[in-house]
């Protein structure tokens, strides 16, 4: 369909930020309990949608969602009479062309389903159903201003019944949805007509414009319940404002975000306490070796220690008990000058033909006995 410039109010402002668009959806049943045999025409889908006719746009696609729903609900309230569905969008048609516009019928109110979409409670003409029922129009077409930076739907204006659908994917209800569009910019006019408190209670409680007042009070104490048990949890008064509460949720998010990571200076990885557990074990042993050579080395070098006993006191000195217990007995034992004196250090000459065992040798150095002498007075 042709683009083309919106009517103006008397008193409306000039706004670039809103634009207005017509979406088509299908017509062919009656809402299950709305009065006086009215309809429920689904006006959009839930979150974002777009035509898929090629047709440019000024917006990646219009949304609507739980959020702002129900500020359109309390705009179409606030304008306090009925929006009218036409024939083919011909209300915004009649000053180019000339011909009449009659009513299909009048939309009396929004609701929002959640995960569904916004819905219009309508009432349509006999000519209409007649039409619709014959199959001579299929789809209605709602017109709504939306916003030009984001694409929020706004407010819905009127609608139309058509035969033209462009947007499809919509979910069936009690009316099968599929959708056409034609947008133009809008001038937003200025309203000044007024809200009611209930009214404004249910837009900002997410509640549908037909809500009853016991509804509305139900959902400010859910609202007030959870707010209380929030504050209960963060140890906050029981008047904390809502920074308090974000503010509090944000401390404990630093807390948990500090806890799962661990401050370097205080803590080191596990393979770094194991790596350094296996250096000092090696370190510890050498130096225990080293221990065990100046305490053993002397003693067989000065006598204190007989070489018969070597194996014996390495095996004791193995421990550092042992070792203790080794040291203390050299320091007792007296050193023989006849050992300290030789150049094997009482070990056996590497060539001889004095015949003595390892013991006899240790025997004849115990004595003061060279072997030679030794080996003679054994003869």
């Amino acid at each position: 369909m042709p683009l083309m410039a919106s009517p103006r109010s008397p008193n409306s402002k000039p706004s670039t930020a809103v634009a207005v668009a017509a979406c088509a959806f299908d017509a062919g049943g009656q809402a299950e309990g709305a009065p006086d045999g009215r309809v429920l025409l689904q006006v959009t889908p839930a979150g974002h949608f777009a035509p898929n006719d090629g047709r440019p746009m000024d917006v990646p696609a219009w949304r609507i969602d739980d959020a702002s729903a129900p500020e359109v609900i309390a705009a179409f309230s606030a304008e306090g009479r009925p929006a009218v569905i036409d024939y083919e969008h011909q209300t915004l048609h009649k000053e180019a062309n000339g011909q009449p516009a009659p009513a299909a019928g009048w939309i009396h109110g929004l609701r929002w389903i959640a995960g569904r979409g916004l819905f219009a409670v309508a009432e349509l003409t006999a000519r209409a159903r007649a039409a619709v029922a014959a199959g001579e129009y299929r789809y209605f077409s709602p017109v709504f201003a939306y916003d030009r930076a984001s694409g929020a739907i706004r407010r819905v204006l009127m609608g139309a019944l058509t035969n033209n659908p462009a947007i499809s994917g919509m979910e069936a209800v009690n009316l099968l949805a599929a959708a056409t569009a034609r947008f133009t910019h809008h001038t937003n006019p200025t309203e000044t007509s007024t809200v009611t408190l209930l009214e404004r209670l249910l837009a900002a409680l997410g509640l549908p414009a037909d809500s009853t007042e016991d509804a509305a009070l139900a959902a400010c104490s859910a609202h007030k319940a959870q707010a209380d048990a929030a504050r209960a949890a963060l140890q906050l008064a029981g008047d904390a404002k809502a920074e308090a509460v974000t503010a509090a949720c944000a401390s404990l998010r630093a807390q948990a975000a500090s806890a799962a990571q661990p401050d370097p200076a205080r803590f080191v990885p596990v393979s770094v306490v194991q790596e350094l557990q296996t250096n000092i074990a090696a370190l510890s042993a050498k130096q225990h070796g080293r221990d065990v050579e100046d305490v053993i080395s002397p003693a067989l070098a000065d006598g204190r220690l007989l070489p018969a006993e070597e194996t014996w006191a390495r095996e004791t000195s193995k421990s550092p008990a042992g070792l203790a217990s080794l040291s203390n007995l050299l320091k007792v034992r007296q050193p023989i000058a006849a050992l300290a004196g030789t150049q094997t250090q009482g070990k056996a000459p590497a060539a001889g033909a004095h015949g003595l065992t390892q013991d006899e040798l240790a025997v004849a150095a115990a004595c003061g006995l060279s072997p030679q002498d030794y080996a003679k007075g054994k003869a």
